[in-house]
């Protein structure tokens, strides 16, 4: 179908790429970097010439077909091939070979003067912009984008909790213990206080930190974040003021003629990854455990074999709860379990496409993962499902297509995310409208209903592929089985468990589907890592019995005796993309515990296969807090020496962490590996 798969370009810590312009360095991050970094090229063509060479890391379609690690994955893709319907794989080649300027960061579209490319014969924009400054531009409005996603979720979880402390909403506030410990961190009054009152307080105090104006404290980071970590970003000056402050501050700093500088563009840039960690991921993490509870361990069938025939089927695609919750209870119903026996089926079944479902499958028995967004069309094209419940964010257009092949009703369910030919129940753009909640819920799962009976002709295609795997983990029942985090530093420090890799992020066809998080997963078990996941790159390992008990025969012999002693998997699955805030949390705790500042720690944070702006805020954000990241894809930033260097090499020196890239898997794996050695070696835990 295409060129085979060549061999990675090893992209990890020196590059034989650079701008021969090197910049004065702002105090902030001064050191000499070509003595460090010797590695460093010669101008535009260099460039040019990496970006190539990293292009040919790209897999194919056929690379796909065979490689990727799920069976089920080749079947549907082979599925759809004869079928002709089009997927993301044959889009993505389609696409070849892409813009070497795009990859590189230094195509400039912001003002209607270009778009500019950077070039040895137009080394700078029309408007003088250089490729630091354009790289540096490009980047941090991806990095505001991301906030404006996530902070976008966080929105709405935190309406959801306002609007039910005022009686506009009516769903119980099922984690109102953790509300209360986060309430009390936060300097509020718990003693006397009803769940609804202290719920409107601690809304009001995180919807400050969302759209604060007034230059104040961040109360989130100060109630929160270790004092260690404030002195470093106080020093650094990149406290934010705010989430919505500092996308409106991106953006206008990146306009034409605005902000040249691409080191104040950078400092900008790390402003934006800390109001992304404490508001779109830390106070939706908040806001969703407040209203729905924390959850409970539990296992759940996973993969698309899961998938049942002669049952309402209705997949819940994108990230936000609140609706999601109450079309699972007006499902499980005996009204509308009744309402589906009378249409002839055997009753109602609800499945999950990215985070909705990691959200709900611990929360609520029975919500079925089967796939990440890039794999969403693969499993529409089974032709097994009756709705589609699509809200907001990684929910591809191209869903639309094979939708409409096999009859399948598509839902939209946010006044942000709409898609031509689907159904649109929603709340309006002011929520005037969310007391109409259960009207909403009871006329969609209506509407999956008649959906059922009238595709009674539709073939069904079902790879018998599936697997139970163990989810649910929280820092509050990880701490509970491990009284204090006590023994989880202990076996830390003794070398039982060698370090803890936090493994998350999209997909992206760039690289074999779910092959990178699957080889990177299996070379740090082989080490005696034990790795935390949510969100998309959880998939894979869900599918492959990583997050299984009987999945730690995967591990080395220290770590399997320990998983074993504990009855516990390898991966612990913590849910959904703003679960990392569970992941940090349970980071804190085993370094409080042992004595030591987190960026001490034998930790690391993977996103092998990140894809978007949220991604690339999420390992900003743990890299803010000293944890080095570590990824097979490159973020767009090439063109400029300078840009490229402070990811990867200066902030080292200012946040203690930077950005590791390996298009190789395995390479990349053996890096965390030689890293988090180091970090022992440095604690004396040898």
């Amino acid at each position: 179908m295409s060129t085979s798969h060549h061999h990675p370009h090893n992209h990890s810590h020196n590059h034989p790429h650079d701008y021969d312009t090197v910049h004065e360095h702002a105090d902030w991050h001064t050191h000499d970097h070509d003595a460090q970094h010797p590695h460093v090229h010669g101008g535009v063509n260099d460039y040019m010439k990496a970006v190539a060479e990293y292009r040919k890391t790209f897999a194919s379609k056929q690379d796909v077909l065979e490689q990727t690690p799920d069976p089920a994955v080749r079947e549907m893709m082979l599925r759809m091939e004869q079928l002709g319907h089009d997927t993301v794989f044959d889009r993505f080649d389609q696409q070849k070979p892409q813009c070497s300027f795009g990859l590189g960061g230094v195509c400039c579209k912001i003002c209607n003067m270009g778009p500019c490319k950077i070039t040895p014969k137009s080394p700078r924009g029309v408007c003088g912009a250089d490729a630091d400054l354009i790289v540096a531009r490009n980047l941090l409005r991806s990095a505001a984008a991301g906030v404006a996603q996530h902070g976008a979720h966080a929105r709405e979880i935190l309406l959801s909790l306002k609007f039910i402390a005022e009686g506009k909403l009516n769903l119980p506030l099922l984690g109102e213990k953790k509300m209360r410990a986060v309430c009390k961190a936060f300097g509020i009054e718990t003693r006397g206080q009803s769940a609804r009152r202290l719920a409107g307080k601690l809304a009001d105090v995180l919807l400050a930190d969302l759209s604060r104006a007034l230059p104040d404290d961040y109360e989130t980071i100060k109630a929160l974040a270790p004092a260690e970590r404030q002195k470093v970003w106080q020093d650094l000056d990149i406290l934010p003021i705010s989430a919505y402050n500092e996308v409106f501050d991106a953006y206008h700093r990146t306009g034409v003629g605005t902000d040249g500088d691409w080191q104040s563009i950078m400092k900008q840039f790390l402003r934006c990854g800390l109001a992304f960690c404490f508001t779109g991921v830390v106070a939706s993490n908040i806001g969703t455990d407040a209203m729905f509870g924390t959850g409970h361990r539990a296992t759940s069938k996973v993969n698309i074999g899961a998938l049942k025939k002669g049952y309402v089927n209705i997949a819940v695609h994108g990230h936000l709860p609140t609706l999601v919750s109450e079309i699972v209870r007006i499902g499980h119903t005996k009204e509308f379990l009744g309402l589906a026996k009378k249409n002839g089926a055997k009753g109602i079944q609800f499945y999950g496409i990215c985070c909705s479902c990691l959200a709900a499958m611990y929360r609520y028995e029975g919500v079925i993962p089967l796939s990440n967004a890039v794999g969403a069309e693969l499993v529409l094209g089974t032709g097994a499902l009756d709705l589609w419940v699509a809200d907001v964010q990684d929910v591809f257009p191209s869903i639309m297509d094979v939708a409409k092949c096999f009859k399948t009703t598509v839902v939209t369910t946010s006044d942000s995310a709409r898609l031509p030919g689907a159904e649109h129940y929603a709340y309006d753009h002011h929520h005037a409208n969310i007391g109409d909640t259960e009207k909403l819920a009871r006329k969609i799962v209506t509407r999956a209903i008649e959906s059922f009976a009238a595709r009674r002709d539709i073939p069904v295609f079902i790879p018998a592929y599936e697997v139970t795997a163990d989810v649910g983990f929280t820092a509050e029942n990880i701490a509970e089985q491990f009284p204090g985090y006590h023994a989880l530093a202990r076996a830390l420090e003794t070398g039982t468990i060698r370090g803890i890799v936090n493994m998350v992020g999209c997909s992206n066809p760039r690289v074999v589907y779910e092959k990178a998080t699957v080889d990177v997963a299996e070379e740090l078990l082989k080490n005696n890592i034990l790795i935390f996941t949510n969100g998309c790159a959880s998939f894979p390992l869900l599918k492959l019995g990583f997050c299984s008990k009987a999945g730690a025969a995967k591990a080395g012999k220290s770590l399997q005796e320990f998983l074993t002693a504990h009855d516990l998997p390898p991966v612990w699955h913590m849910g959904e993309c703003i679960d990392n805030t569970r992941a940090s949390t349970v980071f804190g705790g085993i370094a409080a515990a042992s004595g030591e500042a987190i960026k001490d720690m034998p930790y690391a944070f993977a996103s092998p296969e990140w894809s978007n702006e949220k991604g690339l805020d999420a390992s900003l954000a743990f890299r803010l807090f000293g944890i080095d990241s570590y990824h097979c894809v490159e973020p767009p930033v090439q063109g400029s020496a300078n840009v490229e260097r402070f990811l990867k090499h200066d902030t080292k020196a200012t946040l203690g962490a930077v950005m590791n890239v390996n298009t190789d898997p395995k390479k990349l794996a053996a890096q965390i590996v030689a890293d988090i050695e180091a970090q022992r070696q440095k604690l004396g835990w040898n």
